[in-house]
This record gives C-alpha cells, sequence and structure tokens, in this order.
C-alpha cells in the first residue's frame, strides 16, 4: 500500500503541472538566496585566501604598530610606527638575532591622477603607497618586480605604479601625472612614472604607488618611526625562533612581533570576519523570502488538500489509513522541496556568479573562480526540503482527517470557525503593542529590542487574526470595486469567501511591505535628522570634502583659507584613540575656531580651549566624563596624552560625541597620521554665492579627492549615499516580493480550479468572458491592497516605534515616508492586476458546460 501512494503523490503532481511549477519556483527563490550567498562569500574568501598566499613570503618575522581597526581597514598608518631607535637596536644585533635581511618600510593612503589629470577612482579598492624596495634586496619575494622597459623609483619626483592601475590610468613609463598623500600635511608631488609594477597578484581597482625610501619616509612618517618592518632568517633559524628572539631582545612593547604565517593568517582572519557578516545579513534577506514562501507553500498545499477532499476520502474508502494519506500529502511535499531546492541551488551559482561580477567591477574585490562547497549543496537542499515539508505538515494532518463518507459529498466541508484563533490573536497582538510602546517610551539598546519583541508578537497576532480581519477590511475595500457593478460584487464576496486563504495569501506581500515601510521610515528619519541638524547647528556656507565623504589631508585647510572671500575655516579632525583601555573616536576642531563655523551651546564649564575637549552632554553623562576631569588618550605607540574637559555642550548632531582643541589634537594624533573628515567654511559678508564655490574648486583642485558643496548641496550628497543603502536594501526585499506575487497567482490559479463549476454557471447565466477576466482582477486587486494596507501600517507603527527608541544616538522625531505609502499602495493594486492576468485568462476560457458537468 506504502508503494502505491507514493504512485499516487507522484502521479498527482505530474497531473498538475502549472501547479507544481508555481510552487516548486516559490521555493527555488528562497533557496536560491541562500545557495548564492554561501558560494559568494566563498569564492570571495578564497580568492582572498589565494591573495594573502602570496604576501609576505620570505618574510619570517615583521614589526609592525598596534593599529586600531577601523584605522587599519581603510590601509591607513593609524600609529606613528615602529621606533627609529628599535630600528638600530636590531640592526646592530644581526647575528645574535640570526636575522639575514632587513627591510624598513613607510606606507599610507594616497591618490594619483589619471591621464587626463584627474583622480583615477578605484571602486573603494584600496589606494596605497609604499616603499619601493629592490627585489635582489628585499625580504618580502615577488613584490617589487619591474616591468620590461622600466626601473624603480631612485628619487624624489619618481613613481613606480601596479599594471592595473596604469592600464585604467593611461599612464605608462615616462608618463608625468600627480600624487596627494592622503594623511599628513605634505602638499602635492608631481612625479614621473618611472616603472610599471609587476605583482603577483592584481585586486580590480587596487592602486599601488612605490616610491624610493626617503621619499616614503618623507610622505608617510615623522622621521622618528619606521611604518614596518621585515626580517629574513638566516639558514638554520626558524621563524618562530627568530620571532622569539627579538621578541626577548625588545621586551614588552606596543609592537606586534609576528611570523610571516601570523601576517597572513591575520589577514585572512579579517576578510572573512567581514564576509561573515555580509553573509549573515544576505542570509537574512533569504530567511525574509523563505518564510513568504513557506505561506504561500502552506497555502498552496491547504488548498489542494481541500479540492481533494473526494479523493482522499475515496483513497480512505479502498483501505488508506490516516498515516498513510499524510505521507502522500509529505511525499509531494517533499519532491517540490527537493525539487526546487536543486534548481534553486543552480539559480544561486547563477546569482552568485553574477554578484561577483559586479562586484568585481564597482568594489575591487579580487576574482578569482567559483567555489560551489558541500556546505553551500547540504544547506541549500537541506533548508528546501526542511521548509516545503513543514508548510505542508498541517495540511497533510488536514487530509488524515478526511473521512471515507466526504467521498459521497458534492461539495466540500463547511470552514471551521475563527474565534479560537482571533481571540488568540488579539492576546498576543495586545501584549506586543504594549512591548512596542513601552520600549517606544525610552531610549537605548534595551527598548529597541523591545521594540523588536513586540515587532514579533504583533506579526504572530497578525498571522492569527488576519482571517477575521480581512472580513470588515476587504468589505471596506469594496469602494474600489463599486463602480463595476454585479462583477465588482462578485469579486468582493469571492475575496471574503474564504478568510484563511485571502489571510494566507495577503501575509505574503504583508511582511514584504512592511519592511519596505520600516526602512523607508528609518531612512526618511535619519535624512530629515541630518537635514534639521545642519540648518540648526551648522554657520558654514561651503563644505569641503572628500569624493565620497572620503577622508582628506590637512594641508587642504591652507588652500581653503588663502582663498579670496573666505572669512573663516575650520577642519574637523578624525580622532581614533584609547581612553581607559576602551576605543573611543570622536572630532577635533583644527585651523581655526569652531564657534565661527558651528552654532553649538555650553551648558556647563567653558567653551573649547586648544588644549581642552568639550563633550555631549549625553556622553558626559554616559561615560561620566564631567567639567574638570582629566582624560588620559593612549596613543597607539604608548604615549599618553592627558587633557581635560573644560566644557560640556547641548547635545549636538553636527559635533558627535566629543571634540578635541587644536593643541591636543596635534598631541593626540602624530601629524605623520592626521585625516581629515571635512573643512567647514564661512564666506565673508557679500561673498556669498559670488564665486566663491568655483575659487575654492580651483584652490583645492590640486588635492585630487577633495570636492566643494554648498549646504544644499552637502544635505543632497548625505541623502543620496542615505538612498543608495536602502536601494540594495530594496532590491534584496524584492525576492520577497516576487514570492508574494507568486503566491497570489498559485492561489487565484487554484482557486479558479475550485470554483469551476461556479464560473460554468457564471458563463451559462450570460457572463461574457471580459467579465470573468475583470472578475478576477478585482478579486486579486483587493487582496493585494488588503496586504499592502495591512503591511504599511505595520511597518510604519513598527518602525515609529524603533526611531524614537535611537534618540539617545541622536536621532530625531520619525519622519513617514509618505509618497513611499503611497507609491506602495498604488503599486500593490498594479500588482494584483499584474498577478491575476493568467488565472483571470484560464477563467475566462472556462467552457460553460464542461464545466457544470464537472468534466
Amino acid at each position: 500500500m506504502a508503494s502505491v501512494m507514493r504512485r499516487v503523490s507522484v502521479r498527482n503532481l505530474a497531473a498538475h503541472k502549472v501547479r507544481l511549477f508555481l510552487t516548486v519556483f516559490s521555493v527555488v527563490l528562497g533557496t536560491s538566496f541562500v545557495a548564492g550567498s554561501i558560494v559568494f562569500t566563498s569564492s570571495v574568501s578564497n580568492a582572498f585566501t589565494s591573495i594573502f598566499d602570496k604576501t609576505a613570503q620570505g618574510v619570517a618575522v615583521q614589526l609592525a604598530p598596534k593599529n586600531p581597526s577601523q584605522m587599519a581597514a581603510t590601509g591607513a598608518q593609524a600609529s606613528p610606527g615602529v621606533p627609529n631607535a628599535v630600528v638600530q637596536q636590531l640592526s646592530s644585533s644581526r647575528e645574535r638575532l640570526g636575522f639575514d635581511r632587513l627591510n624598513v618600510n613607510y606606507n599610507g593612503l594616497v591618490a594619483v591622477a589619471a591621464a587626463d589629470g584627474k583622480a583615477l577612482q578605484t571602486g573603494n579598492a584600496p589606494s596605497i603607497g609604499t616603499t619601493f624596495i629592490p627585489p635582489d634586496q628585499a625580504v618580502a619575494q615577488g613584490e617589487n618586480k619591474i616591468l620590461p622597459g622600466g626601473r624603480g623609483p631612485q628619487r624624489a619626483g619618481e613613481i613606480a605604479i601596479n599594471k592595473t592601475a596604469a592600464d585604467k590610468a593611461g599612464l605608462h613609463v615616462g608618463s608625468k601625472t600627480r600624487v596627494v598623500a592622503g594623511q599628513g600635511n605634505s602638499e602635492p608631488q608631481d612625479v614621473t612614472v618611472v616603472g610599471v609594477l609587476d605583482w603577483p597578484f592584481e585586486v580590480g581597482g587596487f592602486v599601488n604607488v612605490a616610491f624610493d625610501q626617503d621619499t616614503a619616509r618623507h610622505l608617510f612618517s615623522d622621521g622618528e618611526h619606521a611604518g614596518t618592518v621585515s626580517l629574513s632568517a638566516q639558514p638554520g633559524v626558524s621563524d618562530t625562533e627568530l620571532q622569539t628572539r627579538v621578541q626577548n631582545l625588545l621586551g614588552p612593547t606596543q609592537l606586534k612581533i609576528q611570523t610571516g604565517d601570523e601576517v597572513r593568517a591575520e589577514s585572512k582572519e579579517a576578510v572573512n570576519k567581514f564576509l561573515q557578516i555580509f553573509t549573515y545579513i544576505l542570509l537574512a534577506f533569504a530567511g525574509i523570502g523563505l518564510i513568504v514562501g513557506t505561506f504561500i507553500i502552506y497555502n498552496t498545499f491547504a488548498m489542494i488538500v481541500a479540492q481533494r477532499n473526494r479523493e482522499l476520502a475515496l483513497l480512505r474508502a479502498i483501505g488508506a489509513n490516516r498515516s498513510q494519506v499524510s505521507r502522500s500529502v509529505l511525499t509531494e511535499a517533499f519532491i517540490v522541496g527537493l525539487l526546487g531546492s536543486a534548481v534553486g541551488l543552480v539559480v544561486g551559482i547563477g546569482l552568485a556568479a553574477a554578484l561577483r561580477a559586479i562586484a568585481i567591477a564597482s568594489s575591487g574585490l579580487p576574482s578569482g573562480p567559483l567555489r560551489v562547497t558541500p556546505t553551500a549543496v547540504i544547506a541549500t537542499l537541506a533548508v528546501g526540503v526542511v521548509v516545503t515539508m513543514l508548510s505542508a505538515w498541517l495540511p497533510a494532518r488536514r487530509a488524515a482527517r478526511v473521512a471515507p463518507v466526504e467521498a459521497m459529498r458534492s461539495t466540500m466541508a463547511e470552514p471551521r470557525s475563527l474565534r479560537a484563533r482571533t481571540v488568540a490573536g488579539a492576546v498576543v497582538g495586545a501584549l506586543g503593542i504594549a512591548l512596542t510602546i513601552l520600549g517606544a517610551l525610552k531610549q537605548g539598546v534595551g527598548p529597541a529590542l523591545l521594540v523588536g519583541l513586540g515587532a514579533v508578537l504583533v506579526i504572530v497576532a497578525v498571522v492569527l487574526g488576519a482571517p477575521a480581519l480581512s472580513l470588515p477590511v476587504v468589505s471596506a475595500l469594496g469602494v474600489i470595486t463599486r463602480p463595476f457593478g454585479k462583477v465588482g460584487q462578485l469579486a468582493r464576496t469571492n475575496a471574503a469567501r474564504n478568510p484563511r486563504r485571502t489571510a494566507a495569501t495577503a501575509f505574503a506581500l504583508t511582511i514584504g511591505l512592511m519592511l519596505v515601510a520600516i526602512i523607508g521610515t528609518l531612512g526618511s528619519s535619519f535624512k530629515a535628522t541630518v537635514d534639521s541638524s545642519l540648518d540648526r547647528a551648522v554657520l558654514a556656507d561651503y563644505f569641503v570634502t572628500g569624493v565620497n565623504h572620503g577622508p582628506i589631508p590637512p594641508a587642504v585647510l591652507g588652500a581653503v583659507r588663502d582663498t579670496p572671500g573666505v572669512a573663516h575655516v575650520a577642519g574637523s579632525g578624525m580622532v581614533i584613540s584609547n581612553v581607559d583601555g576602551h576605543q573611543v573616536i570622536g572630532g577635533a576642531a583644527v585651523g581655526g575656531k569652531l564657534g565661527d563655523v558651528v552654532r553649538y551651546t555650553i551648558t556647563d564649564g567653558t567653551d573649547l580651549t586648544p588644549d581642552g575637549m568639550i563633550v555631549a552632554e549625553r556622553t558626559a553623562t554616559d561615560k561620566g566624563w564631567t567639567v574638570g576631569k582629566t582624560l588620559a588618550f593612549a596613543r597607539p605607540d604608548g604615549v599618553t596624552v592627558d587633557v581635560p574637559v573644560v566644557g560640556v555642550f547641548e547635545n549636538n548632531n553636527a559635533l558627535g560625541q566629543w571634540v578635541l582643541g587644536s593643541s591636543a589634537y596635534e598631541k593626540v594624533v602624530p601629524p605623520s597620521t592626521q585625516m581629515l573628515t571635512g573643512v567647514f567654511v564661512r564666506a565673508a559678508p557679500g561673498k556669498e554665492g559670488a564665486g566663491l564655490d568655483q575659487r575654492l574648486a580651483d584652490s583645492t583642485a590640486k588635492y585630487l579627492t577633495v570636492q566643494v558643496q554648498t549646504n544644499a548641496q552637502y544635505k543632497s550628497s548625505v541623502s543620496s549615499l542615505i538612498d543608495q543603502m536602502l536601494g540594495v536594501l530594496y532590491a534584496l526585499l524584492g525576492l520577497a516580493l516576487v514570492v508574494a506575487v507568486l503566491g497570489i497567482i498559485n492561489t487565484l490559479a487554484l482557486s479558479v480550479v475550485e470554483r469551476r463549476q461556479e464560473i460554468g454557471m457564471e458563463r451559462a447565466i450570460g457572463m461574457v468572458r471580459g467579465q470573468v477576466r475583470r472578475m478576477v482582477y478585482l478579486e486579486s486587486v483587493l487582496i493585494a491592497v488588503f496586504g499592502a494596507l495591512l503591511g504599511v501600517v505595520l511597518g510604519c507603527g513598527l518602525a515609529v516605534a524603533l526611531v524614537r527608541t535611537l534618540r539617545e544616538w541622536g536621532i530625531g522625531s520619525p519622519v513617514l515616508p509618505w509618497s513611499l505609502i503611497v507609491t506602495t499602495l498604488v503599486g500593490a493594486a498594479v500588482v494584483g492586476v499584474v498577478a491575476a492576468v493568467w488565472p483571470a485568462i484560464r477563467a475566462a476560457r472556462t467552457n460553460p458546460l464542461d464545466a457544470i458537468a464537472g468534466e
């Protein structure tokens, strides 16, 4: 009997190919994201691993400063480096330590001009300046080879550049160009390309500009420190043995003393940590798609079981027991899950290939082969099968309860009461709303988590209560169908006929649009906060910033200050340090008086002094940094700088958590590592708009990566940056929306099959094909708009609560994205029409006589 039931399951699927395709496709969409996420991150990780395996070859031991992670990620030198005294100590102990060669390296951020005079765009890949060490003197093997026809830089005004960057920039041996150090106070350098580097690896967008050692020292060092020091071991001395000897020689130190293997392992670990976060983000969106798909699969199998009541009852009548009937439905689910997962794996590999190609072109990620791991295959198949089986479990149990007597019924059984689940939904919903409101009344991480818990309960409440809620809402939405007369009335009746089905179909759209509303509200609130902060606090008429909001060298300050028409200038210095063993990030007022360009209120103590610092009220409260307290800022080289808190200012987003005075900044951040996040410029009276923006642009053009913006342009650029991030999230949420549309198509198609006799009767009494199509269109629109309305209301409510918990971080009042809300509701109606096209055509083709006869 078991084999008979399996054959029944397989043949039932084969007999309904369209239904099988739609159900499988809903599984494919979710599992393809799972597969694509794992394959993409595995491939990128493998590409980086192959690169790092080739770096530091021949290096036995490397000494480097302990950089804060944020600075290390940019490629900038966050610490003054390895003291010259240490280099001399190592050099004089060569025989004692047992090393062969010693290389001193200097490195930092640079920008290089392409052949057209504009900055070479790296696509977010690093652009690094390094020290050229001839291959016959180098410790690291293969990293400073010069292609034939060129040579290494030997003096100031000469550079070598890696081949991919040279090709992209249109530079070759003999080309004249310009380079700008991204940190420190050095001016732009006019240089000649004397060589092209043949690197053992190339990364899309990556730029490496090599200088002679004296020039690199001038650009990237304070003259008292080296960037890194590399040692090669003499024959018979192992890497770990040399490492131990160096550690014993230097004793306790602020430096990292690592073997070559440890350097490579650290680089791999840093990349893998980032990729792991990226994987979690992609898998989160895959999870959203799978959750939405779960409702679609559940709805599909629930309808299939309802339509097959007589068939299942006949199976019971000829000897099949309950477990066999249940297993037959689960067998169908297993086949659907397996097919969907297999196809999803193939589609996911394709998605990973496309995503990798885009990332290589736009973000400078390294190229390499796709890596399909066993983990990707097993995870994709397991997720697809498990999700489908779980989705079909309740319908399978319902199928097992079909009694043999149902075979004699000509209609399906009456639907069960909604009272119990509605009451349960009301209780859970009330608890969820209470938690959400409670969280919204406070600020911080705890309240935000409370809002998240409330959101989960509210979503559960919607799942339970949506069927009962659909009855009055769909009835109210009947105003949409009223102009269509009886056809519209029939559509409204059909949408309300089975509230469970309507709710399950609409909920797939509800989830997707709820997340769209949440993200949209957060984005609108962030943009409004930026705009209000700038309008309220900033007195500057112009902003001088890095392209894509990157850092700029402090030397820009002088060029801006000397521009005719400028009255006041102040730079915003970047400060990353440690206080009481914890990393702190803040700003500094550099090159001018802060109060001339920013409006702020001191609530305690005095205004900012050169040797002091001022602190925001919330930071003073949270950290205990009150007026009169002296903070010990620990530099990466071990030097401690005491800075007194001289004032507390009213919370101000334009200033952040705290601001150092100019003299304190010079002491806390070594000159060779200083960078600015921007320069505030205030025009002289009557000079605003009198060509000053162009004069500023001309004055700063030589720095390559600097841009000049008005107040309005700066706000627009920040808004565009937020919109870009939101666009990525919306694109990923598109997966859930596609699944939701498929769910509407699937439900309507199965509904048409279920109501075949009814539609045939309507055709027989005079309904023409156009009216049948219109009826299905309107029914689909009602379901889609119901789901969208529910999602928008839920999303906006939860987003408002979440934004209120973020006030601690300076986020202002919630701002609802009304244009997005209107677009979403109108779009839902359009989606309803599009989703109904195929089911409507199929319904319109129903032959009245065949349908009435039950054929």
